[in-house]
């Protein structure tokens, strides 16, 4: 399986494929999810709150919140909490949050990494940080799109935000990895406008969701790293973000 890139210690691939395949051979998991659900998290985690993912418009998601006395998100809302990172904003310490997300939850979901993060580019150097500490070999999972047959697509957000973590990391890197921290670096001191470019971007802002992308390209202000531990993310440790 060449694509695993298992003889570098910190590796990149996209999508389900990767998570299905290689997150079991990995210490640690990151799902990069810019726009939105990797966002979402760190601003809930970052909060207080805990997050529950959930598969995309499957049914049971509402029974499921009652179960765990959990808030069941909406799709995207400026009125109650959602997948739309402005949403979140207050969302009060203790509470909880079932979250579905086709991309990032439903990749949270079925990660068997022994340790699974979720990561975007607000959080990103606490959780390199987190990583460098921890030890033991990285797989950044960039989430990408999905399109309407289920294909997946490049998503030039994930790709940068990956290549936000891997930049502070000071281990082997892959040829894949090495690529999404250059794509980094070029777009690290216009990342609102970068953002706002995407097919992802330009959809949210057509929809009225131009919060979003200013909250989603902000780099580095969150010490938030949100763990995955018995099926929610928790803000499992908090360093100092640079």
């Amino acid at each position: 399986m060449h694509y695993a890139q298992q003889e570098y210690s910190v590796r990149l691939q996209w999508g389900l494929p990767a998570v299905q395949h290689l997150s079991a051979q990995a210490a640690h998991c990151v799902i990069v999810d810019v726009l939105s659900f990797g966002t979402s998290v760190d601003i809930a985690c970052g909060n207080g709150a805990e997050v529950l993912p959930y598969r995309y418009r499957t049914t049971g998601a509402a029974d499921f919140a009652s179960e765990q006395q959990a808030i069941l998100a909406a799709e995207r809302s400026h009125h109650q909490p959602s997948l739309s990172p402005a949403s979140l904003c207050g969302l009060r310490a203790g509470s909880r949050l079932v979250l579905p997300s086709q991309n990032g939850a439903a990749l949270s979901l079925i990660s068997e990494s022994a340790n699974t993060v979720a990561a975007c580019l607000r959080n990103a150097a606490a959780v390199a940080d987190y990583l460098e500490t921890m030890g033991g070999d990285v797989l950044l999972v960039a989430a990408g799109e999905l399109d309407a047959d289920g294909r997946l697509r490049f998503a030039y957000e994930d790709f940068i935000g990956a290549g936000a973590i891997i930049q502070r990391l000071r281990r082997g890197k892959s040829p894949e990895a090495l690529a999404a921290e250059a794509a980094f670096e070029l777009a690290r001191h216009d990342l609102e406008r970068q953002l706002q470019f995407t097919a992802s971007g330009a959809e949210l802002a057509a929809r009225g969701f131009q919060d979003d992308i200013v909250l989603a390209a902000q780099l580095n202000i969150s010490a938030c790293v949100p763990v995955l531990d018995d099926g929610a993310f928790r803000a499992g440790r908090e360093l100092a973000a640079a």
